[in-house]
């Protein structure tokens, strides 16, 4: 719970000194669609470790920590999808030139060239995706993204559930932390399964009382402050010289790579 609410609301590095950190979120929301546009019409594995590189060297200009940015790249969805991607590997699946057979339970199983090669290349764009998408995240505030959805006439009602969601999950992960520290309090970590089945079902059923009652206590503290589905931020999106000059290289990067 901790690596999750650190990897989605810590605005530490949203605030560093960094290249990404400077531009205006408009021009950066722009070219960063670009690059996942080209990584998904792309079919040559070499472009797509070329973008991911570009993905590594701007988390880097952003100061970024590398290994920060590689455990939330690397972590939950493209670890899945190298679970999916394996058995498209097998003749079974996808049948080819053979490369080389092994054997699993008994069972003989033939590993193909166009297997191996569409599972590299599925592999590799959900990576070089997710990290476009996760430096985009951690290099620009919450509620500027939320501003740069509606000038891109982003219906209010789903900018609107974002922004709740967003205020409300930090707030919910709070209370399962708390939860649980008070149930290893009280009861320590080695008790009976009955007992520890007992303790669940009745914190279940708090739980989803609390968030329940939790859910409209967020919202009215939106309104009573003055929120009416507009994002709201302090300073005035402008870009400058650099905004324009890396829209410019997005674009030919865009354009030349086929």
């Amino acid at each position: 719970m901790s690596f999750f609410k650190d990897s989605v609301f810590s605005d530490e590095n949203a605030s560093k000194n960094g290249f990404l950190q400077s531009l205006d979120p408009r021009i950066k929301t722009i070219t960063f669609l670009l690059f996942l546009v080209q990584i998904l019409l792309t079919r040559n594995i070499f472009i797509l470790l070329c973008l991911y590189a570009v993905s590594v060297l701007l988390a880097c200009f952003s100061k970024i920590r590398l290994g920060f940015f590689l455990k939330r790249t690397w972590v939950f969805i493209p670890l899945f999808s190298l679970f999916i991607a394996i058995p498209a590997i097998f003749s079974i699946f996808t049948p080819g030139e053979p490369l080389t057979t092994v054997k699993i339970a008994g069972l003989t199983l033939i590993i193909t060239r166009p297997g191996l090669s569409g599972a590299a290349l599925f592999i590799a764009r959900v990576v070089t995706s997710v990290s476009f998408v996760v430096l985009l995240n951690i290099t620009t505030k919450h509620f500027e993204l939320l501003k740069v959805l509606r000038i891109f006439k982003i219906p209010q009602i789903f900018v609107m559930t974002l922004g709740m969601c967003y205020r409300y999950i930090f707030l919910f992960i709070g209370i399962i932390e708390n939860t649980h520290l008070a149930v290893k309090s009280r009861v320590g970590i080695k008790i009976r399964p009955k007992k520890g089945q007992r303790i669940v079902a009745s914190n279940i059923t708090s739980l989803w009382q609390r968030s329940y009652q939790l859910n409209e206590d967020v919202y009215q503290a939106m309104l009573s402050r003055g929120y009416n589905g507009e994002p709201l931020v302090l300073n005035n999106f402008k870009a400058g010289w650099q905004d324009w000059l890396w829209l410019l290289c997005a674009l030919t990067i865009f354009i030349t790579i086929r």
